[in-house]
């Protein structure tokens, strides 16, 4: 199988769990996208569900394709949200935000009583890292932030670059009207006391951390599709 047949896979076991009149958060990236394609199908042939996107670019396509849309606010209570992942490990961290949706779909994971992640096998890792992690900042007070993430990794024994996230000559700008510092750390040993101690920075709006939110991963490979549970 090829990558996208993965997640074709992956998307296809998570489609398994969804039960009629269901109130679903809906992830945001290209794994994310077979699902709602997957979902389109079955709401064609009945299905009732009501779905609250992680990003404007979810919604165009939910839209474009007849899933039923509803706002955070008007279902402000999920039974279930299905996204992806840039990366998880044994113990369902994940680090996510390669899209730059990170701060809308951890809000809809939070609200959400289950969340399922969906992911090929490239994605499943022993320790969190290699893909540089998201952290969603303010535009005021950018360079002071970045220096105060920098002095954070310091002092936890985390090293390499933090770079502004770009889209062609300007900054990236999230949905939320805010800029992304990807930060290469390699490996993360204590992902748990970084989330913390990133939050306490001002500047930072959230980050692409997700700790204890994921129920379980669905991990598609060449075989097919497998649960991951925590150890």
């Amino acid at each position: 199988m090829d990558a996208r047949q993965m997640k074709i896979k992956a998307a296809e076991a998570a489609l398994a769990h969804i039960e009629d009149g269901m109130r679903l958060g809906i992830g945001t990236g290209s794994t994310a996208e077979e699902f709602v394609r997957l979902l389109a199908e079955k709401v064609a042939d009945g299905l009732q569900v009501q779905g609250v996107p992680t990003s404007e670019r979810t919604a165009r396509l939910c839209l474009e394709l007849g899933v039923p849309l509803k706002s955070l606010d008007e279902l402000p209570e999920l039974d279930l949200t299905i996204d992806g992942a840039d990366e998880v490990d044994g113990e369902l961290r994940l680090i996510k935000g390669g899209g730059g949706a990170l701060l809308r779909e951890k809000i809809v994971a939070a609200a959400s009583s289950r969340m399922i992640v969906i992911a090929d096998e490239s994605k499943v890792v022993e320790m969190l890292g290699a893909f540089a992690l998201p952290i969603e900042v303010n535009s005021f007070g950018l360079v002071a932030t970045r220096i105060a993430i920098e002095k954070l990794a310091g002092r936890l024994g985390l090293t390499g670059d933090i770079q502004l996230r770009k889209s062609g000559e300007d900054s990236f700008t999230t949905d939320g009207g805010h800029h992304i510092l990807d930060a290469s750390f390699g490996r993360i040993p204590d992902a748990e006391a970084l989330a913390i101690q990133l939050n306490s920075i001002p500047g930072v709006v959230e980050h692409g951390l997700f700790i204890n939110l994921a129920s379980f991963a669905i991990i598609a490979g060449e075989t097919g599709a497998r649960t991951l549970k925590a150890q």
